[in-house]
């Protein structure tokens, strides 16, 4: 068995209590520690203890590191905190932030905690690649700022001119907007901190710290209030379940969008909570320069943890394949990996754990869990000796889990103190996302990685919105079966869209890895060796696959069909390719549909 290197892992177990009406709820058994107010006493803790550390770090024009330590953190916070005050910004004039991860962005953000003043990381996507700034102006309807920063206000005008309001103040570090007044960011760092302690002192669990706006399945992105006390106890239950981050300083370096939970709440809380570096990734799990920069970063800086999307670590380990001295770096320290987002296929999972043997003689414990932007969003995570592909685990600390049944399926919900009070401005909404106890529903199947030991936790089961039901009755999980025809056509295959609802049979349009560079001709016979292999794995009509199509174009931010993090929208690429699903089930099929050979239907 290969050596595994040592990291000081929490206790992942649970006590299971079968109720009368037929829910299950699970609970971690142990007391969750007690967590600070505010998430900025730590910065003011770190600045004090630790002041000459480094807090963050970017690359600047010349590609070398800017580095900002946490005193001179806390100085420009105080300062930023102060000129947001004296603007008389509050939850009814929050500031929103257009532009990506960045050392202002960052300051700003802490500043808004600090002072008690409610802040907006919007995607980047909404301003620079969408066509029609739709979700951008439904955001800055909804959420009214007073200020809007963008680190570059030129690259971000357009958006500015078509979504903010001419009242509304500019802030950025460089750049323009025709006809507005842009003011300069350094004139909110030179800003005297009147009335930031008071501000400070005010603040509580209660407050509002943040709103993150999820991606939407359908309709309009929606806000997610994130509270001071959702940030800090989630905080203490990644710190309950990842101790080892309290004995050496956690070094990131980290690409995933501050506009999301994984990388604004999870990976730059834990850094601050922690006392730790945060290298700031410029690039992005896309082939080419984007790829290109974060392993430039990963071939300097050795990270002690790491956390990616799946796309992201089935790009790395290209790299890491390929070169010797960008394995040494990448392992020399690091203690644990960590995926969230998505699936990781098990070929990728195989092959991180084959590089860092044949590395560093140990493998690296990798583990997943399961979360949302509702939870903060460390809400479930797997145990080191259960960890394997679509493996969740069990509930952390402070955490319960309730299952409902629902269909065949067992539907997760959950409570806690990291867990949102509602959606911002929107009750509907809010009401529709708890159930009568104030459970908050996940929307997320759940099954038992083995019934017999439930001790090992749970796997994941799908989203309970997105299976359907074919003409027979006959139910389609949709979430195992996507994991499966990613496995079976690995590594060509990058996702898949499942077919199906109200039809004899399920079809699929494939996405290929376009990183691979693979010819039309290729594609399609891998198209009918894929169904061949799934027919095999296939125990009936909900997860045979008779009929496939190659998704090519790009798909659409517009449409909602695909996140900046790169996560696929099943729902809505089946309703914004309605024409394409119709023609997978045409007769006799079109030529670039593949069908599956021997069909005995």
């Amino acid at each position: 068995m290969a050596k595994v290197r040592p990291v000081h892992l929490g206790p992942v177990e649970a006590t299971f209590t079968q109720r009368d009406d037929g829910a299950l709820l699970v609970e971690c058994p142990h007391p969750m520690p007690p967590y600070p107010a505010r998430l900025t006493e730590r910065l003011v803790h770190w600045a004090n203890v630790a002041p000459d550390r480094v807090f963050l770090a970017r690359r600047g024009e010349d590609r070398a590191w800017v580095k900002v330590t946490y005193a001179e953190a806390y100085r420009c916070v105080r300062a930023i905190a102060g000129a947001l005050l004296a603007r008389g910004l509050s939850a009814e004039q929050p500031v929103a932030i257009l532009s990506g991860n960045g050392i202002e962005h960052a300051l700003i953000g802490l500043a808004c905690l600090h002072s008690g003043i409610p802040y907006i990381p919007v995607s980047v996507a909404y301003s620079l690649i969408s066509t029609d700034h739709s979700k951008l102006k439904h955001i800055i309807a909804q959420t009214t700022p007073g200020l809007v920063f963008a680190e570059n206000a030129s690259a971000f005008a357009k958006a500015i001119s078509a979504a903010v309001p001419e009242h509304v103040e500019i802030a950025a570090v460089r750049g323009t907007v025709p006809g507005r007044t842009v003011t300069p960011y350094d004139a909110l760092t030179a800003h005297a901190e009147t009335g930031v302690d008071a501000a400070f002192a005010g603040t509580g669990p209660d407050t509002i710290a943040k709103i993150l706006y999820t991606s939407g399945s359908t309709g309009q992105p929606k806000g997610v209030i994130n509270t001071q006390r959702m940030l800090c106890a989630n905080q203490i239950q990644l710190l309950f379940s990842l101790p080892f981050m309290a004995e050496e300083p956690p070094v990131l370096v980290d690409w995933l969008p501050w506009n999301h939970t994984f990388g604004g709440n999870h990976n730059t809380g834990l850094v601050l909570f922690n006392g730790g570096t945060l290298y700031i990734d410029d690039g992005k799990p896309l082939p080419g320069p984007l790829m290109e920069e974060s392993i430039a970063n990963l071939r300097e800086i050795s990270p002690t943890i790491y956390f990616n999307v799946p796309k992201g670590y089935e790009e790395l380990v290209r790299y890491l394949a390929a070169e010797t001295g960008l394995r040494e770096t990448f392992f020399t320290r690091v203690r644990l990996t960590f995926y969230s987002g998505a699936g990781l296929a098990q070929h990728v999972w195989d092959e991180m754990a084959r590089l860092a043997q044949a590395t560093i003689g140990e493998t690296i414990t990798m583990l997943t869990g399961l979360g949302s932007t509702e939870t903060a969003p460390f809400a479930v995570v797997c145990r080191a000796d259960c960890a394997g592909s679509g493996v969740v685990g069990l509930p952390v600390a402070g955490v319960s889990l309730k299952l409902v049944a629902n269909g065949d399926k067992q539907e997760a919900r959950i409570k806690g103190p990291n867990v949102t009070p509602g959606y911002w401005r929107d009750p509907v909404k809010t009401a529709e996302a708890f159930d009568a106890e104030g459970w908050y529903k996940f929307g997320d199947a759940l099954r038992f990685v083995d019934p017999a030991r439930p001790e090992l936790g749970f796997a994941f089961d799908g989203r309970v919105t997105e299976d359907f039901k074919l003409v027979t009755g006959t139910w389609v999980s949709v979430g195992p079966l996507r994991a499966r025809i990613v496995a079976a056509g690995a590594p060509w295959v990058r996702d898949a869209v499942i077919a199906g609802i109200d039809q004899d049979y399920i079809a699929i349009l494939v996405v290929p890895d376009a990183a691979l560079g693979l010819p039309t001709d290729s594609l399609r016979a891998g198209l009918q060796e894929l169904l061949h292999d799934l027919a095999k794995l296939a125990t009936g009509t909900s997860s045979r696959v008779e009929r496939a199509a190659l998704l090519t174009d790009a798909l659409s931010i517009d449409a909602g069909e695909v996140t900046d993090k790169g996560s696929l929208n099943q729902r809505a690429v089946l309703r914004h390719r309605a024409a394409l699903v119709a023609a997978l089930y045409g007769e006799p099929p079109p030529a670039f549909v593949v069908a599956l050979q021997g069909d005995t239907r």
